[in-house]
């Protein structure tokens, strides 16, 4: 009979059958998994050791063997802790894992049948194996003999290969291998055969104890005639200053830093003194030390504050952006009024390739500023950003303080990349660290794990990256100025190319000699080897170009299509809208974090079942967008209610094996269903965007200037957009303005009177 507990991971640390420990819990998952235990699965949990025992722990990873644990009591602790008696009862099989919660696995168990032996078998291996451990206690000085009771006293094999193997000091994954063993039979023979390995280890180690014992004291007397020199240098002021000792108090005596700061360091250094150099505690602190006394304390980089060098710099390094430049212009008009203001935290979020990182890097330079990345794409672990502690076996810094010792000042510009991207699960949640590294009223002080002492990040200038805002975690957008970057339109691309892009790969191959391209050539390449928001491909195929050119070895050479055709091979994409042929198929315009773009709505209608079907990989919203656009359709008068008895509608967005949400798509499904239902079609030379209410309103919506460079870029005459984005319709570019027939509407029956009614 199967049934299900909840899974407790003890990494590095394995159970067994009748065996009892004692754990101090400290992470709040673990906490939720006991309570859920205490109040639903009647004080029992599965405890399973991971097969690896790094930090990325996957479901596959997880043993399809493990131990019920009978939770025997728990005390919860003055400081937050709760401390466990857990009891080993039985192995038992893993079907499956599966989420109980986000954060929570539970597992589907049955019971083991364990196999029967052969009575007279089994009590040849019994023997063996108590005879064999008795020889194991007696071989070794440092084992206790409180084994030797549990093992006269009972004779079960299942019992007794369990209690010697929690008694042996085996690893965890030398436990894990007993753990998962079922035949009692095979593991006493694998314990016989590994007892008699930790035997011959023991007679070893006392013969190399008995050679070493002499050797032990000479570096001891080293060590005292090392210790009495250095008091003699000291009386006599002889001292040379070349030792650790010198070195790092040196290092103090130079940093402006707290007093709390310079005595706790002072004490590490004071350390050194009492430590022999041999000591694994003596290189722990030489390599503290080495962070903590190189860091940045004092040491400022002198900023440019002249508001004209820097809008020149960023205009010579980069094309349009003028939010981005304005911005800091006018926090250098304030900083010239008051030097002691509060850096802005600005995160710049747009497609891949728009220039987010290069702006950040070029905003570095013009400021006379050092620069440094940290990319918190796919991070999972709040250790990474704000360190481990010292205790802990190769304990590092974070990326965060990592970053000031690697740019040597206080005043840095740091961009945080891909802050959309960061993962909160059971091994901690980053957006805690990059709060306390970004509030204004916290970063003064941030405290590294590692460093341990408080350090003023407020002189820097935090920029961060994102694609979208949608995944960024609310208390972290709440705290950021967001500047939107969107996609460049082709002509935009065009200019990029002629003014930022070549002469860049000019000066990169040191070229004399100019490549000659034509902007009707530049808008071929971009339209049919290009399909990016930035310039990132177009970057790597002009410079794939210019290298053919530099092989000709030609004086001049003017690139056609014919050209790039021959060079990059055929094209790539195609701008071309399929002709719509039937009624029920609309287009529809999208917004990704890539960009804008075109996509087919399908609607179908037949008899069956009353029912909605959608497909082609849409989310919940875009669901409901349907069910909208259907309730709305029924309500109105466009059609009889009567076409709907007895009859399935599907609605199908293709590309099917893109995933697509978002709530800016129910016009187009309106519209599709209507045409399918009149039976009249929809030009493809029509796009929309927007979406409906029950009513029939328009509601705005977001990415319209990527929608509508993607229809431009697509072929499309005539976009239908909310009213509500009117003022949006500033920031686009005048060639769109001008080839689009944009259409603002409030209320769907204006589209329907229009696409409708003129045909009727």
């Amino acid at each position: 009979m199967n049934y299900t507990l909840l899974v407790m991971l003890l990494k590095d640390l394995v159970i067994l059958p009748f065996q009892e420990i004692k754990l101090e819990l400290k992470d709040e998952i673990s906490k939720k998994i006991i309570k859920l235990s205490n109040k639903k699965y009647n004080d029992r949990v599965l405890i399973v050791c991971p097969n690896n025992s790094d930090n990325e722990t996957l479901v596959e990873d997880l043993p399809k063997v493990g131990v019920v644990a009978y939770i025997k009591s728990k005390i919860e602790l003055s400081n937050g802790n709760l401390r466990l008696t857990l009891k080993g009862e039985k192995r038992v099989k893993v079907l499956n894992y599966q989420a109980f919660t986000d954060d929570v696995i539970e597992a589907v168990l049955t019971d083991i049948i364990l196999p029967k032996l052969e009575p007279n078998g089994e009590e040849v291996i019994r023997r063996k194996l108590k005879e064999i451990l008795y020889d194991y206690i007696s071989s070794s000085k440092s084992i206790s003999n409180s084994i030797i009771k549990i093992v006269e006293d009972n004779d079960d094999l299942n019992f007794l290969t369990d209690a010697i193997t929690s008694f042996l000091p085996f690893d965890s994954i030398k436990k894990n291998e007993y753990m998962i063993e079922l035949n009692s039979e095979k593991r006493a023979l694998s314990l016989i055969r590994d007892i008699k390995l930790e035997i011959q280890y023991n007679k070893l180690e006392e013969k190399i104890d008995n050679n070493v014992e002499v050797k032990l004291t000479k570096e001891q007397e080293e060590y005292y005639l090392k210790e009495k020199l250095k008091e003699i240098e000291e009386t006599l002021n002889v001292s040379d200053g070349s030792s650790d000792y010198e070195k790092y108090l040196n290092l103090l005596n130079n940093l402006d830093i707290a007093k709390k700061t310079y005595d706790k360091l002072l004490n590490e250094i004071e350390k050194l003194k009492r430590l022999p150099s041999s000591s694994p505690e003596y290189a722990v602190i030489i390599n503290y030390l080495e962070v903590v006394l190189n860091l940045p304390w004092n040491i400022s980089s002198e900023e440019n504050l002249n508001s004209k060098s820097v809008l020149a710099h960023l205009n010579k390094s980069h094309y349009a952006l003028d939010e981005v430049k304005e911005r800091i212009e006018d926090y250098l008009t304030l900083k010239n009024v008051n030097p002691d203001i509060t850096n802005p935290v600005i995160c710049l979020v747009g497609p891949p390739g728009v220039g987010k990182t290069t702006i950040t890097k070029s905003i570095a330079e013009a400021l006379n500023r050092e620069f440094c990345k940290i990319s918190v794409g796919g991070l999972n672990d709040a250790t990474e950003l704000i360190g481990s502690r010292r205790t802990y076996l190769g304990a590092l810094p974070g990326k965060i303080m990592q970053a000031y010792k690697k740019c040597g000042v206080n005043n840095p510009v740091i961009l945080i990349d891909e802050v959309d991207k960061m993962v909160k699960d059971f091994k901690g949640d980053p957006t805690s660290v990059l709060l306390d590294v970004l509030d204004e009223n916290q970063n003064k002080s941030f405290i590294d794990n590692y460093i341990e002492e408080p350090f003023d990040l407020s002189h820097t200038l935090f920029i961060l990256t994102a694609n979208t805002v949608d995944t960024i975690p609310y208390t972290l957008y709440d705290r950021l100025e967001i500047i939107n970057l969107s996609s460049y339109t082709v002509f935009e691309k065009v200019d990029i190319a002629k003014k930022y892009i070549l002469p860049k790969i000019y000066d990169e191959f040191k070229m004399a000699k100019k490549l000659i391209m034509k902007d009707d050539t530049l808008i071929y390449l971009i339209n049919n080897y290009t399909k990016e928001a930035g310039v990132r491909n177009l970057t790597k195929y002009l410079k794939k170009l210019v290298t053919k050119f530099l092989a000709s070895k030609k004086d001049s050479y003017t690139i056609t299509n014919e050209d790039v055709r021959k060079y990059l091979k055929e094209p790539l994409y195609e701008i071309k809208l399929d002709k719509i042929e039937t009624a029920g198929v609309v287009n529809g315009l999208a917004y990704s974090k890539l960009g804008g773009g075109v996509i087919r709505v399908e609607a179908n209608i037949y008899n069956g079942d009353e029912k909605i079907i959608s497909t082609g990989s849409l989310g919940d919203v875009l669901k409901e967008s349907v069910l909208v656009a259907t309730s709305y359709i029924k309500a109105s008068d466009y059609v009889s209610s009567t076409v709907f008895y007895n009859r399935t509608i599907h609605i199908h967005l293709l590309d099917g094996a893109t995933s697509k949400e978002g709530p800016s798509c129910g016009v187009a499904i309106t519209t599709a269903l209507i045409s399918q239902l009149l039976n009249i079609k929809v030009s493809e030379l029509v796009a929309f965007t927007g979406e409906i209410t029950l009513n029939g309103h328009i509601l705005p919506i977001g990415g319209l200037k990527e929608k509508l460079i993607a229809a431009y870029n697509n072929g499309i005459k005539k976009v239908y957009i909310p009213n509500d984005n009117a003022n949006d319709l500033i920031d686009i570019p005048k060639q769109i303005i001008e080839s689009l027939e944009i259409i603002l509407v409030s209320d769907y029956k204006t589209i329907y009177e229009d696409l409708f009614l003129k045909e009727k």
